[in-house]
């Protein structure tokens, strides 16, 4: 427990502290539809933080509460498909009401990184959550791959984005069919 609590002090640290340094803005999406929004999402690949490093069948979850946050629920397994099962819940806080592309992602009281929705597709089938410091960006999806062709041109859309895309990593997905 008190490692686990260690880890998320540590995403928390690193997350607030790289919020605090100014960088230029990142465009978001025009609007989000919270409640199509909500469900999972396959990781496909990140500029990961240190605790996804080696992250396999990453999954984050979303649920609209009532009070207006979203329940988050990041699933994976580490360093292999048979690796430990590794749960995170953080809580996201829409910043921008007019958009909502715009979100505060708590870990732990009171520290929001920020968490910016920059690409959606418009069937909400893929998305691209970034940050203003280009430090972290994660590529979703509803599906747990997409095709090479989508990958590349997403790829590319967040380099022009100012991200080195040299650090991506692509999440291995590997689920049995059901």
């Amino acid at each position: 427990m008190k490692k686990k609590l260690y880890s998320i002090l540590c995403a928390a640290g690193l997350v607030s502290s790289a919020a605090c340094q100014s960088a230029p803005g990142m465009e978001t999406v025009p609007y989000v539809d919270l409640p199509r929004f909500m469900g999972d999402w396959y990781v496909i690949a990140c500029i990961p933080t240190f605790i996804e490093t080696k992250a396999h069948n990453a999954v984050e979850s979303y649920a609209l509460s009532p009070d207006g946050t979203i329940a988050t629920t990041f699933t994976f397994r580490d360093g292999s498909f048979d690796g430990p099962a590794k749960r995170y819940t953080p809580r996201g806080f829409v910043v921008n009401r007019k958009t909502n592309a715009e979100w505060g992602m708590q870990f732990i009281w009171p520290i929001k990184g920020e968490f910016l929705i920059v690409y959606l597709r418009d069937d909400y089938g893929v998305t691209i959550i970034g940050r203003s410091k280009r430090d972290y960006v994660w590529l979703m999806a509803r599906t747990p791959a997409i095709p090479e062709e989508e990958y590349r041109a997403l790829v590319k859309f967040i380099g022009d984005r100012g991200y080195d895309v040299g650090r991506l990593y692509r999440v291995p997905q590997k689920w049995d069919a059901r």
